[in-house]
């Protein structure tokens, strides 16, 4: 066999193993290895956490994982009595964990005059910061051509600028200290355009052209990022989507516990080995998804011809596993 030859069957090979392992896994490649061979999650033991969304869905599952692994943390959303109940939790798992070890700090996102308050908080209570988990934010259902432009600000402004707002006074920080971490839940929709989310694909792909460029600028500062990306998951995250109109809520249950979302555990669990790791940029979806993505980024020419004929409803069912009421628009219609 030819050295051509050769590099060709390798480059087959390469192909082939990202398109088989998308049908077994629930993650990127990278993250399953690093799961089963990289550091564990308790290599994060006595690391200081700020998570931001923490009184449910991924952020409360996070908060558990973290605890487990003998993390110290601080717990920020605006529901307190949630937070409250997540605290509790946090030192059921951890026996070894204190009362004064993991703290509830009740915080509105979108009150950027209270941020830099907030963080001193945070500073003075464990006087230092290791890793800045921002995963607040909010989904949308909407008709692209009938969104107001206040959503749009809306969904920066919570998606966005909250973030920016908190990771900068982060990155000072971890200048001044040496080292850091921040993670962002960002979203398959912030690496793969999806249907009747315009103003939520633009804020998740804000994020990254945000993030990817931090490190670029201190490649020598010990400051790590990592994109969490993730797709379906039991969560109720529909009942509180953005939509077309400012101050509206979607307002739909979706089922939970449907077996084509990966469980909210899972999704915390491979999280927190992203962060073990410090991963750049990690995917967390089920293997209908995966098999999109991968099929995406090792032939983009073929998967932009099938994009184009599998159409949007199809995407939609794998994403909200609702096919009876999918965006704002449609209703609009009925």
């Amino acid at each position: 066999m030819d050295m051509l030859s050769l590099i060709g069957l390798l480059i087959l090979l390469y192909y082939f193993i990202y398109i088989i392992s998308s049908f077994v896994l629930d993650c990127d490649i990278a993250l399953a290895l690093k799961e089963k061979f990289g550091q564990p999650i308790s290599s994060l033991k006595d690391k200081k956490v700020w998570i931001i969304g923490a009184s449910s869905g991924i952020g409360e599952e996070l908060a558990y994982v973290l605890a487990d692994a003998g993390c110290k943390l601080i717990l920020s959303a605006r529901r307190i009595v949630e937070l409250q109940n997540v605290k509790k939790k946090c030192l059921e798992l951890n026996k070894n964990l204190n009362d004064d070890d993991v703290e509830v700090y009740q915080l509105d996102v979108l009150n950027f005059d209270q941020h830099k308050k907030a963080f001193e908080h945070v500073i003075s209570k464990f006087g230092q910061l290791d890793i800045l988990v921002n995963n607040a934010g909010r989904s949308q259902r909407a008709q692209w051509e009938n969104i107001e432009i206040n959503v749009d600000k809306d969904m920066f402004d919570l998606d966005v600028f909250s973030i920016l707002s908190f990771s900068r006074m982060a990155v000072k920080h971890f200048l001044q200290v040496g080292k850091g971490h921040i993670v962002v839940t960002s979203s398959i929709a912030g690496i793969c355009t999806i249907p009747f989310s315009a103003s939520y694909c633009g804020a998740k792909h804000a994020l990254h052209g945000y993030f990817n460029s931090l490190p670029l600028e201190h490649y020598d500062k010990n400051i790590d990022v990592t994109m969490v990306c993730p797709g379906p998951v039991q969560t109720n995250f529909l009942a509180e989507c953005f939509t077309d109109m400012s101050g509206q809520k979607y307002g739909v249950n979706t089922a939970i516990d449907h077996n084509n979302k990966i469980s909210v555990k899972r999704c915390a669990v491979l999280m927190g080995v992203a962060m073990a790791n410090k991963m750049k940029e990690v995917w967390i979806t089920n293997p209908s998804v995966l098999q999109i993505l991968y099929a995406g980024y090792c032939f983009p020419n073929v998967m932009s011809w099938f994009m184009n004929q599998i159409g949007a409803k199809y995407l939609m069912k794998l994403r909200d596993t609702n096919t009876n009421k999918t965006y704002v628009g449609e209703d609009k219609k009925k």
